[in-house]
C-alpha cells in the first residue's frame, strides 16, 4: 500500500515537472511570437497557430496557479480595474523639446550647441519622425517589465504599468540573448495608434453608434487612463521606442544615441526604422523634407521631426533649462488638426441617394491647405458630436484624408448657436428620405431618373479616372449637361453630338472635339473598370476586378444569383445583394444594355483555372512604373486571377517594385516576400498572355 502510494507521488510529481517546464517552453515560444508580430512585423505561425500555443499555456496556468509568472503572455490582461493611478516620480525628468519651423532657426540651435562644446568640436546628429503620441517611460528589473509611467508634468507621471501591459509591441521579457541587460533600466518612447487602426475603429464605432475618438493621439492617451486594464487591450495600441533613461548596473554604457536604439533592438524593443544619423545641418534638412514628402504613407501621425545630438557625452555637457533639453530640438510640420466656427451645415446628395451633413466652416489653415468644408459623415455622428451651427470645432486634416470635424470645443459655445436637423426631404429633388434597414445614412427615397444630384454625381464618377476615364469631362460640364437636360444616363453621354457641346458656356469647338474623341476613346476597357463605372452600391475597384475575374464576361454578372455571388472573394451578402439588386432594376439593364449597343467593349476574360495562374495569390504594386500605369498593371493582374491590394501584410505573395519604392518595399523585406522589378513582372505578363 505505502509503496502503490509512493509510485502514486511520484507520478504526480514528475507530472508536476513536466508540467512546469512545457509552460517555461510555451512562455518563452509566445514571447519570441510576439516579438515576431508586433515587433519585427514578420510572424512566423498563423493566428490559429499562435492561438493554440496561447490557449494551452492558458490551460495549464489554470490546472495550476503556481504556474503563472508576472510575465507570462496570459497575464498581459489580467489586472483588476483600479479605483486611481499611483504617482511615479521619475528618477531622471522626462523634459520637453525647444521648438523650430524653419532651417534657419534649426542652424540657430546647431550653433547654440556648438558654443557650449570644444571649439572645432565635431558634433553629429540623429533625425527620427516626431510621432504625435503619449510619452511613457518603461522600466525593466532584471529584464522584466516591473513599471510603466506617464511624462506627466516631467518630474512626476501616473503608473500605467496594467494598461501598458495590455499592448503587444511591448515586451514583458527583454532578450538578453546577444547582449546581456543590466540589473535595472528605463525605456522611453511614444504610445500611439496607427492612422489605419484610428480610422478602423472610428468606422466600428459609428456602425454600432459608439463614441469615436477625436484624433489618434486623443485616442492613445484616453485608452492609457481607463482604469479598467480590460478596455485598454481593446483599442489598436502600440509603440516605438527613443531612448535610454538611465541605467542602473551592468558594465555597458552607450557612447551614442544611434548605438542606444541599436541596443533597444537586440533587447526586442520597437524602435522606428526611420531613425538616421546625420553629419550636420544639410544632412538634417534633406531627412526633414524627404520625410515631409513621404509624411502621409508613413501609417502614423507624426508632427515634425526631432534633432538630437548623438553624443551621449555631449548631451550631459549641454545639459537642460529647467523644462527643455539643449541637446535635442523638434523641428515642426504644419498642424494637421485646428479649431474653427461652425457657420452652417448644407446637405449633400450622392450618386447612390445618401444624404451626406457637411459643415461650413470659417476658413482656416490646416493640413497645408485651407478647409472651408468639411464631412459629418451623417446625422448619427452628428448626434454624437452634439454638434450645433456657431460652435467652435476642431478640424482635422491628415494627408489626402477628407477633412473631418472631430469635436466640438463646448465651453465656447454661443448662447444662440442652434441645433442641427435632417431636412424632411431631399434638398436635390423634393423626394421622401428614408433610412434602409439598420444604415445610419438617410438616402432620397427617389432614383437617379427622379433626383438629379444622383444623376450628377453618377456621371462624375463614370467618367472618373478609376472607371471609364473620359479625359475633359469635369464637374462643371456634367452640371450643364444635366441642367440643360442633354444627358439623363451614362448612355446619353455617347450620343452627344459636336453642334451640342459648342452651344455649352466655355466650350469651344476644339474642346468639344477634345471631349469627343476621349468619349470614343472611352469605349474600349476592361470589365472590371466598367463594373466599378456602374456605381453600384458598395462595389469599388477590388470588388469590381474581382467579380470580373470570377464571372469573366457581363452577361454571367447579370444572371448571377446572390448565393453565385457570394462566392466571388471579398463579396458577402450585403454587397451581394446590392449587385444583384442592380441589375435586377429594368432601368439599369436598360442603360447597360444601352451603353453596350452604343459601342463599349472589353477584351474576354478567362475564367478556366489554367487561364487564371495567379489565382488565389495577393499581390501588391509599389514605385514608379515606366510602361504602364499602376492602375493598368492592377487590371492585367487581376485578369491572370490575382488580387491586388494595398499593403503588404504576411498573406502577400508577391510585390512589384518600380523607382521611389518607399514603406511597402520595407515591409516586404522585413517579411521575406518575394519582391521583382517592372521588367521581371512585363515578362510574366508576355508568358501568360496578359500584354500586347
Amino acid at each position: 500500500m505505502a509503496s502503490g502510494l509512493r509510485a502514486g507521488g511520484e507520478r504526480e510529481t514528475l507530472k508536476g515537472a513536466n508540467d512546469a517546464a512545457r509552460a517555461a517552453e510555451l512562455r518563452e515560444q509566445l514571447h519570441y511570437h510576439n516579438h515576431r508580430y508586433h515587433v519585427l512585423d514578420a510572424p512566423e505561425l498563423a493566428d490559429t497557430e499562435y492561438d493554440a500555443l496561447f490557449d494551452e499555456l492558458a490551460a495549464l496556468e489554470a490546472r495550476h496557479p503556481e504556474l503563472a509568472t508576472p510575465d507570462s503572455p496570459t497575464q498581459r490582461v489580467g489586472a483588476a480595474p483600479l479605483e486611481k493611478f499611483n504617482t511615479v516620480t521619475h528618477d531622471v525628468a522626462m523634459l520637453s523639446l525647444d521648438k523650430c519651423t524653419t532651417i534657419t532657426e534649426l542652424a540657430d540651435w546647431v550653433e547654440r550647441c556648438r558654443g557650449r562644446l570644444m571649439e572645432d568640436e565635431v558634433v553629429r546628429f540623429v533625425c527620427e519622425p516626431k510621432i504625435d503620441g503619449v510619452a511613457v517611460a518603461l522600466t525593466y528589473t532584471h529584464g522584466r517589465l516591473t513599471l510603466a509611467a506617464t511624462r506627466g508634468d516631467g518630474q512626476t507621471g501616473e503608473d500605467i504599468t496594467a494598461n501598458v501591459r495590455t499592448i503587444g509591441a511591448v515586451p514583458l521579457v527583454l532578450n538578453d540573448d546577444v547582449h546581456p541587460v543590466p540589473p535595472r533600466v528605463e525605456v522611453r518612447g511614444e504610445i500611439y495608434m496607427s492612422a489605419a487602426d484610428f480610422e478602423a475603429f472610428n468606422e466600428r464605432a459609428r456602425a454600432r453608434g459608439g463614441k469615436t475618438l477625436v484624433n489618434p493621439r486623443n485616442g492613445a492617451a484616453g485608452s492609457l487612463r481607463q482604469l479598467d486594464p480590460r478596455l485598454t487591450a481593446k483599442r489598436p495600441l502600440t509603440m516605438y521606442c527613443y531612448s535610454i533613461g538611465w541605467i542602473e548596473g551592468g558594465d555597458w554604457q552607450p557612447k551614442t544615441h544611434a548605438e542606444a536604439l541599436q541596443r533597444l533592438t537586440h533587447w526586442g524593443l520597437r524602435v522606428n526604422p526611420r531613425s538616421e544619423q546625420a553629419a550636420d545641418v544639410a544632412a538634417c534638412e534633406r531627412y526633414i523634407n524627404a520625410l515631409r514628402d513621404r509624411r502621409d504613407a508613413l501609417g502614423y501621425d507624426i508632427d515634425g521631426v526631432v534633432v538630437k545630438v548623438d553624443s551621449l557625452d555631449q548631451q550631459r555637457l549641454l545639459g537642460a533649462l529647467t523644462r527643455t533639453l539643449r541637446w535635442a530640438i523638434a523641428y515642426k510640420y504644419p498642424a494637421e488638426e485646428a479649431t474653427t466656427r461652425l457657420l452652417g451645415v448644407e446637405f449633400q446628395v450622392g450618386r447612390t441617394g445618401a444624404i451626406t451633413p457637411v459643415a461650413r466652416l470659417d476658413p482656416v489653415f490646416v493640413g497645408g491647405v485651407t478647409v472651408s468644408n468639411a464631412t459629418l459623415h451623417n446625422m448619427d455622428e452628428v448626434g454624437r458630436l452634439g454638434i450645433r451651427v456657431g460652435d467652435t470645432v476642431v478640424v482635422r486634416r491628415a494627408g489626402d484624408v477628407i477633412p473631418q470635424v472631430m469635436a466640438v470645443v463646448e465651453g465656447k459655445r454661443p448662447r444662440k448657436a442652434t441645433r442641427v436637423g435632417l431636412p424632411a426631404t431631399c434638398p436635390a429633388c423634393g423626394s421622401a428620405i428614408e433610412y434602409a434597414g439598420d444604415e445610419a445614412v438617410a438616402r432620397c427615397s427617389a432614383g437617379p431618373a427622379v433626383c438629379p444630384a444622383q444623376r450628377k454625381e453618377g456621371l462624375r464618377h463614370f467618367a472618373s479616372r478609376l472607371a471609364m476615364d473620359i479625359e475633359g469631362l469635369g464637374d462643371k460640364l456634367v452640371e450643364q449637361l444635366v441642367e440643360h437636360e442633354h444627358v439623363s444616363t451614362a448612355a446619353d453621354l455617347y450620343r452627344l453630338d459636336r453642334e451640342v457641346l459648342v452651344g455649352l458656356e466655355r466650350m469651344g469647338e476644339k474642346s468639344a472635339d477634345n471631349l469627343l474623341s476621349a468619349l470614343e476613346a472611352s469605349k474600349t476597357t476592361t470589365l472590371s473598370r466598367f463594373i466599378y463605372a456602374l456605381g453600384i452600391r458598395e462595389v469599388g475597384e477590388a470588388t469590381a476586378a474581382n467579380l470580373a475575374g470570377h464571372f469573366g464576361e457581363l452577361s454571367a454578372l447579370v444572371s448571377a444569383s446572390v448565393e453565385e455571388l457570394e462566392q466571388v472573394d471579398d463579396v458577402g451578402p450585403v454587397v451581394a445583394g446590392h449587385v444583384h439588386a442592380y441589375f435586377a432594376s429594368v432601368h439599369n439593364r436598360a442603360v447597360v444594355d444601352d451603353l453596350c449597343e452604343l459601342g463599349v467593349h472589353w477584351p474576354a476574360l478567362p475564367t478556366s483555372a489554367s487561364a487564371r495562374p495567379l489565382a488565389g495569390q495577393t499581390w501588391v504594386l509599389t514605385g514608379t512604373l515606366q510602361s504602364m500605369s499602376r492602375q493598368e498593371a492592377k487590371e492585367r493582374l487581376a485578369g491572370l486571377g490575382a488580387k491586388v491590394a494595398g499593403s503588404v501584410s504576411k498573406n502577400t505573395h508577391q510585390v512589384v517594385a518600380g523607382p521611389r519604392a518607399g514603406t511597402k518595399l520595407e515591409k516586404a523585406q522585413r517579411l521575406d516576400i518575394a519582391v521583382m522589378d517592372e521588367s521581371e513582372l512585363l515578362a510574366l505578363l508576355r508568358a501568360h498572355g496578359a500584354l500586347d
